[in-house]
């Protein structure tokens, strides 16, 4: 764009204004070219690895294994390098020193004879992958990565070549005189966590990091150390935000996740919130009651006593109840959420221990209900209501939990494009004949379908965690968390009811039917799949959807590539609760300078095993697609930012050199 040298329009005039602000970053031709010339070289540098993972389910060994691994791309960097001159038991065991380099040099260094000569060899191999895994960036974007204590050295290291001749002998020294001074271990830490942080670009987590599995909280704290990480919000991490943010429902229904699957230790010793008073009121309203259908799930259960396994039933129950009014206040309140068919507790027979649903009469498996008042069944007793206050108390003041949930707002969201990828956890809600569904948000009736419903979703999601001076705004803010995590429009849960009460209560299988949305039929449907994309403004003949939150059932033949490849579900089974199901421990997916690759991982034995017997986690990387020619920074957004930037200091240039601008010397 040029500027007339007189009469100049608005438009030109805000344009000068903003280049003056330009200016002052480079105040001269000379450092504006610079700049043209970086960026324009940065563009045509390979691409940078993308790693996606879904479905984690605070499953945080696994997690922090493929973390570390890359998925096994570490491993293909050494046999690229290595693989005609070292064993696969070389390979194996430096694999393993740059996933846990502290716990892997004392093993090693344990058996080594010759420990100066270990070191140097050892030293020279892992400059050698930092070298390859770093060439695809500028000495710019490596500088920032390097360890403060070995910056200086490293890059030296890392840009000299030691086979010529006049700086061979200057090369070998660096090394020798490392191990000479006895800082060889510190080195060789800071090369490999350099390693592990050079080979992936940027990470996406497609939703579900709570729930389930022991560790959501190590998982966050992992997360939040990561140098480039965005998450796309999971009904598991909905669930969790509406917690924080302070909606009763939501908190009853994490403890009484946590409870079904023993992982109270992620409540009390991850964040720090007492469930003493929990335990309490279990014991006094539920001491003989055998809680049969809330003895935990049996995997969580390892190191608890059966003593221990019955009062978490107790709790489980006791909770579970309390999330059945505080959900029927919510569905009274908000009619418009169309969820009156999920009144359970008004339509129970309590002198005949029955219970009515859609005309039919079934059996309740338990009829112990000491605090259920028949003619008002929602109504929460004093001691309930004392409960659900302290235990929402501990959730508003537990720092790390807060901490966590702000790090979900600032770095989530509910869908993300990136590089020609639509990433979402669950679905976009489709009517039966495979057109966006219409739905309803607030009492004004207001429609969205598509896109608008998931942006408008955020929005009111945002509201309900920090809109803390609009109480109103925030409780509806926080109605629609809960709605998000089981509504039957909620494209993060994608069922049409969650048979809660059901499951626990009732017997007879046909109760606990949930429905999927159409859109889990239509997801193998190329044209579908091309209709989404477009909604949200992709071109579909080079796009993907990545998708989570339903297993794939990989034992029985099911391919988590669909419609021919438009979209790829990477939920199969991180969590050890769905590991039946699949027969596999969950895939990811690698997006590099070449192309997609889909890795499924066998289930991890444990981190023990991985640094003492070099166990990796045992993945099948398929090819999904290979590009023709090797997609460089400027095939992706980033490389769209940076041509706007080089077209802006054009301009200034312009301006420059025309006058309008002085240079400032």
């Amino acid at each position: 764009m040029g500027f007339a040298d007189e009469n100049l329009t608005d438009e030109s005039m805000y344009d000068l204004k903003y280049l003056k602000l330009l200016a002052s970053q480079y105040p001269t031709i000379a450092s504006a070219c610079t700049e043209i010339i970086n960026l324009q070289a940065i563009l045509n540098l390979p691409k940078g690895t993308e790693h996606f993972l879904t479905d984690i389910h605070g499953e945080y060994e696994p997690f922090i294994h493929v973390l570390k691994n890359a998925s096994g791309v570490i491993k293909r960097k050494i046999n690229d390098i290595f693989g005609n001159s070292l064993r696969q038991c070389d390979i194996k065991s430096l694999a393993t020193l740059i996933y846990y380099p502290e716990q892997k040099l004392e093993l090693m260094l344990k058996d080594e004879e010759n420990v100066e000569d270990w070191y140097k060899i050892t030293l020279y191999r892992l400059i050698e992958i930092c070298r390859y895994v770093s060439s695809k960036y500028t000495r710019s974007k490596v500088r920032k990565a390097l360890p403060k204590d070995f910056a200086y050295i490293i890059e030296e290291l890392l840009h000299e070549q030691p086979d010529m001749l006049d700086k061979e002998e200057y090369y070998n020294e660096i090394i020798q005189t490392i191990v000479r001074i006895g800082r060889a271990d510190e080195f060789i830490i800071a090369l490999a966590k350099l390693i592990q942080r050079l080979v992936v670009d940027r990470l996406h987590i497609v939703g579900d990091i709570f729930d389930r599995g022991p560790g959501a909280d190590i998982i966050m704290d992992t997360v939040m150390d990561y140098h480039s990480v965005d998450i796309q919000w999971g009904n598991h991490d909905i669930l969790w935000m509406g917690a924080a943010a302070g909606s009763e429902a939501c908190i009853a229904t994490v403890l009484r996740i946590c409870a079904r699957y023993a992982n109270l230790d992620t409540i009390e010793d991850g964040y720090g919130i007492n469930l003493l008073p929990l335990a309490t009121f279990a014991l006094e309203f539920y001491k003989n009651d055998e809680c049969l259908s809330f003895i935990p799930k049996l995997q969580g259960c390892e190191n608890y006593s059966d003593k221990d396994i019955r009062l978490i039933a107790q709790m489980h129950k006791a909770i579970a109840i309390i999330q059945f009014k505080l959900e029927g206040e919510i569905i009274k309140r908000r009619p418009y959420f169309g969820m009156e068919d999920r009144l359970m507790l008004n339509k129970i027979n309590f002198g005949e221990e029955t219970i009515n649903l859609d005309g039919k009469v079934y059996k309740l498996n338990d009829s112990n209900f000491p605090t259920i008042d028949s003619k008002s069944p929602y109504e929460l007793t004093t001691e309930e209501r004392e409960l659900i206050e302290k235990l929402k108390s501990s959730f508003l003041n537990s720092e790390k939990l807060q901490k966590h949930i702000r790090f979900l707002f600032a770095k989530g969201s509910m869908y993300l494009q990136y590089n020609s990828n639509l990433l979402y956890h669950g679905c976009i809600p489709l009517n039966e004949d495979g057109s966006f569904k219409r739905v309803k948000i607030g009492i004004t009736g207001k429609e969205y379908s598509g896109k608008a419903l998931l942006d408008r979703l955020e929005i009111l999601a945002r509201e309900g965690y920090f809109y803390k001076n609009n109480p109103q705004a925030k409780l509806y803010g926080m109605d629609i968390t809960w709605y998000l995590w089981t509504g039957p429009d909620s494209p993060l849960f994608g069922k049409d009811k969650m048979t809660t009460f059901e499951r626990y209560f009732i017997d007879d299988k046909e109760t606990q039917v949930e429905n999927k949305n159409s859109y889990f039929r239509y997801r193998d449907n190329e044209t579908i799949c091309n209709s989404i994309l477009e909604e949200f403004g992709l071109n579909s003949k080079v796009s993907h959807i990545i998708n989570g939150h339903v297993p794939v059932k990989s034992k029985k033949g099911e391919s988590p590539i669909k419609a021919n490849g438009k979209l790829l579900v990477i939920d199969g089974g991180f969590s050890r609760a769905y590991q039946g199901q699949t027969g596999i421990a969950g895939y990811t997916l690698i997006y590099n300078s070449y192309g997609l690759l889909l890795a499924s991982h066998e289930p991890f034995e444990s981190t023990q095993k991985a640094i003492e017997e070099e166990k990796d986690i045992l993945s099948t990387t398929v090819v999904l697609e290979q590009e023709v020619e090797r997609k460089r920074v400027g095939d992706t957004d980033i490389g769209g930012e940076l041509k706007l930037q080089i077209k802006d200091l054009e301009m200034l240039l312009e301006a420059y050199r025309k006058g309008l601008i002085k240079e400032q010397r």
